[in-house]
Parts: structure tokens; C-alpha cells; sequence
């Protein structure tokens, strides 16, 4: 069943309607104008491209009780990568080159975890990855800055699952919460007082807490998590990390009283379905703890959508927001393990359509229920902050067009932000900074150990190739060599 369908259910649409802005509902629920994509664009998904699709069609975007998507400015193809440095784009080239075509691809991903990390580092490693340590993430963080892209979503590439457990818990606790205080807030607090823009311009620094890392042997308590006491460890393992982004929000607030949006948030990341319903129980506990209401959102949990049953989550989630007088943050992901799940189908939705739709839809509604509900204290809406984690051109763009939609007097736009990888979908995120002066936009960027960043970077191509392999290729090859021939010709002819 489609999420048009499920969310027209009276009993989804009674429980929206319970909430706090229940004589306001979005839009999308009295309005069957919903949004049709087309398979014969390359950024169309994420992860979800080998989905078979419907018919394709044109490319409409139709935003329910308001304009069409608005006119965009053409980029030249090879625009975004013209500020790069020399050696920036070679790494393109390698790239393009492993991504002409699926079995070349597939043939790179059998023989990556064999290539030396010393010839990782040397042609590709800082297109993927902030670095190995805190001064180096330091400097990826002003590299991108020089981008437009004013803040990160760091992620420490250790983990503890399926039986990974070299690395204690206690020190995964304390090196993610060393890069809260040592990187994201420094960062983000030169970007507010250096950038020139203004203070709810900057997006807030985000970190990626994985359920995975916060105990030993986290794949099976997870799953048994109503049983297993180990449980207990993980969320105050988890709530640790927490407590200290509650705590620099709640200082910084005091600093900077016109401040809407938190200034650092931990973001929950998603595990494989059959680890999820722990992954719900801790965010809940998380949400509970860290989001009180009326306060600047502080934990983030993701939701992915390629699963069929996501919509009601959503609803669930919002529903129990409510009743227990907390806010939500969502990260709104097309979903991460396609290419692992074991249950595929029976949890995913059947078409690429389907989750095209169910993904855009999600944008939609948790960006006017914030709006609708949005009175006098900005920091009232349930749902409260969102990612818009996506690679997928016209989601990205979606939020943007429904973000200038707003009214004009809503502040909680700034509560909004669009997410991709680091070093993917470049050339969506170089137009949307330039043509549609966003500044609501950051960078995941995975960092730490050399051999746990080389596992990363398998984990990105196994899971994320469909993607890598639609915005590359011969095309990318093509493009560079274009940039280093002009470089070139111009260098000779002024020397």
C-alpha cells in the first residue's frame, strides 16, 4: 500500500488532528496533488535505484495548495567543480573511472578492501572523509566553509556490530563527545561570528550517534532490548553524549537570545530493520530526556523511508511526542541498508515510486506542521527540527521551494536543514548554494582511525554505489578533463 493511501486513513488522519495544532492540518491530507517522479533522472534516489519503477513520466513537482516548483537557473555541468584544486580533481577523475558502469563498479568494491590505505589517502580518501583526527576534521570544516556549506554532521567511524568489538564503548563515549566540544561548537561559533551572515543563517553542527558503539555486543541487545539489561548501558552510554549537547544549547541560548535553532545536536543513526524497534526505544528515551517542550530541539532520530511502514511510524512517533510532552527532531533518510536487508520484501516499499513519494510526502508534512503550528514561542511546534537527508535533486529541492513558501514571519525555517554525504551529490549542493542561495545545508563527514574509515568508504560504495555510480562515470571524467584542460591553457599562456 502506498503512503497516499495510508495517509489518508481516517485513523492516521484522527491521530494528526489529536495533536496540539489539531484545527490546523497539513495540507497533503485534503489533497490528493502529491509528487511524481521520473526514473529517467540519474539523482532520482539515494539508495533505492535498483527499486523497479512505475511509467515513467514528466518531471512535475506539485506542491499541494501552492505553486508550481520554481524556475531554476541552468548550471553548467562542469560549474561546481571549477574551484577545486588540482589534485581535488583527480580524485574526481579515479572516481569517474570506478563508476563508468555497474561491473566495473562492482568489480572496485570486490577489490577495495585489498587496495593499501597509503593509495586510498593518496587518491581519494579526502573527498569521503574529514580526516583522521581533531585538527584535520578542523580544516575540513573551513574547507568547506570557503564552499558555502557552514556546518557538518561528524560522524566517528567506529562501531561495535557483527561481533566488531575491538573498541571499547567508554572511549567511542568520549572521543564522540570530544568532537562536540572541540569541534562542532568552536566551528559553528566562528561561523556565526566570522561568516557575516545571519545568526539562524548558520546551520547547527551536528553528531552522528551510532547505537552500535555504545556497548559491547550492541547487534543482539538491540534486538533484545525489552530483556536484555545491557540495554541500559546503551542509552546511558548514549544519553552521556546527549547530556552534553543539552547543556551547550542551553549556555549558548543565554549568549545568543536570538538564536532559534540549537547550536549542536545529536543525531541518532539508523541500524538494519531487524535492529530498529531498539533504535525507537532509545530515541524515545533520548527524545524524553533532551527535547523538553519549549526548548530548542537537542536529539535527532532517523527515520527511513524506503520502508513501507514509515508513515505510521511517523505518525507514532508524533502521537507519542505529544502525549508525553516532548519535541521531535527528524532525520528523514530514504533508507541506508537496501542492498543488506533481509527481509526486503516485506518491509520496503515495492516501487521506486512508492518511496520517491513516501519520502517527499514525509518533507512536506513535517515542514507544514511546523509551520502551522508555530505561534508567538518559536520553539513550540512538536516537531520540531529536520534533516533532509537526501541526495535526490528534487527532495532538496522540495524543501527549498516549500521552505520560500513559508510565511514570511516563520522563523522556524531556520529549523530546517538539507544533508548530504561528503563528496557526493557536490554538484546538487554547489546549484542550491549558488542559484537558491541556501545556507540551510551540511555536509555527513565520517572521521577517525584509518581502518575504520576505510571500512566506512567500503560500507558507502556497497550501499550508496547506485548513487555515486549515477552522478559520476564518464560524464564526471569528461567534465574535469574539461576544467584541467582551460587550468592548463590558461597557466601556459600567462607564463
Amino acid at each position: 500500500m502506498s503512503l497516499t493511501t495510508r495517509l489518508a486513513k481516517p485513523t492516521l488522519a484522527q491521530l494528526i488532528n489529536s495533536s496540539s495544532h489539531s484545527k490546523v492540518v497539513p495540507a497533503f491530507f485534503a489533497t490528493k496533488k502529491f509528487f511524481h517522479n521520473t526514473s529517467k533522472q540519474n539523482n532520482t534516489l539515494d539508495n533505492v535505484s535498483n527499486i523497479p519503477s512505475h511509467t515513467p513520466g514528466k518531471q512535475q513537482l506539485e506542491v499541494a495548495n501552492g505553486p508550481s516548483a520554481i524556475p531554476r537557473a541552468k548550471l553548467s555541468p562542469s560549474e561546481y567543480l571549477t574551484p577545486l584544486k588540482t589534485t581535488e580533481l583527480f580524485s574526481y577523475v579515479c572516481i569517474g573511472a570506478a563508476t563508468i558502469n555497474k561491473p566495473i563498479l562492482d568489480l572496485c568494491i570486490k577489490l577495495f578492501p585489498y587496495v593499501p590505505m597509503f593509495v586510498i589517502k593518496a587518491l581519494i580518501y579526502k573527498l569521503y572523509c574529514g580526516g583522521e583526527n581533531i585538527e584535520e576534521v578542523k580544516q575540513t570544516g573551513l574547507r568547506l566553509s570557503k564552499r558555502g556549506i557552514n556546518n557538518m554532521m561528524l560522524s566517528l567511524t567506529i562501531e561495535g556490530c557483527d561481533g566488531n568489538d575491538k573498541i571499547e564503548p567508554e572511549f567511542i563515549v568520549s572521543e564522540t563527545a570530544k568532537s562536540v566540544s572541540d569541534i562542532l561548537i568552536p566551528h559553528t561559533l566562528e561561523m556565526i561570528q566570522n561568516s557575516g551572515k545571519d545568526i539562524n543563517s548558520i546551520p547547527p553542527g551536528y553528531v552522528a550517534l551510532k547505537p552500535t558503539g555504545f556497548t559491547k555486543n550492541a547487534a543482539q541487545v538491540l534486538k533484545d532490548y525489552k530483556t536484555d539489561p545491557k540495554f541500559e548501558e546503551l542509552v546511558e552510554n548514549a544519553a552521556k553524549i546527549c547530556n552534553t549537547i543539552y547543556n551547550e544549547n542551553i549556555k549558548l541560548s543565554a549568549q545568543y537570545p536570538d538564536r532559534i535553532a540549537p547550536f549542536v545536536v545529536g543525531v541518532i543513526d539508523a541500524e538494519k530493520f531487524d535492529l530498529q524497534e531498539g533504535v525507537y526505544e532509545l530515541q524515545r528515551r533520548l527524545y524524553a530526556k533532551f527535547n523538553p517542550a519549549n526548548k530548542p530541539v537537542s536529539v535527532v532520530g532517523t527515520l527511513q523511508m524506503y520502508l513501507s511502514g514509515s508513515a505510521d511510524l511517523l505518525a507514532k512517533e508524533e502521537k507519542l511526542a505529544i502525549e508525553n510532552n516532548y519535541r521531535l527532531g527528524l532525520k528523514l533518510v530514504r533508507g541506508a541498508y537496501i542492498h543488506s536487508e533481509k527481509k526486503r520484501e516485506t518491509v520496503i516499499h515495492k516501487t521506486k515510486e512508492d518511496t520517491d513519494n513516501n519520502y517527499n510526502q514525509g518533507i512536506s508534512y513535517c515542514i507544514e506542521s511546523m509551520e502551522a503550528t508555530e505561534r508567538q514561542d518559536t520553539n513550540t511546534p512538536t516537531i520540531g527540527h529536520l534533516v533532509v537527508a537526501s541526495h535526490n535533486a528534487e527532495s532538496l529541492r522540495l524543501a527549498t521551494d516549500r521552505l520560500k513558501n513559508a510565511s514570511a514571519k516563520s522563523q522556524n525555517r531556520s529549523n530546517v536543514v538539507l544533508g548530504q554525504l561528503l563528496g557526493m551529490a557536490d554538484n546538487i549542493t554547489y546549484d542550491l548554494i549558488k542559484n537558491e542561495k541556501v545556507d540551510n545545508i551540511i555536509k555527513y563527514v565520517a572521521w577517525g582511525p584509518p581502518l575504520e574509515t576505510k571500512e566506512y568508504l567500503l560500507r558507502r560504495l556497497e550501499e550508496n554505489g547506485d548513487a555515486v555510480r549515477a552522478d559520476n562515470g564518464f560524464g564526471l571524467i569528461k567534465e574535469v578533463c574539461n576544467v584541467l584542460f582551460k587550468r592548463f591553457f590558461r597557466f601556459s599562456h600567462e607564463t
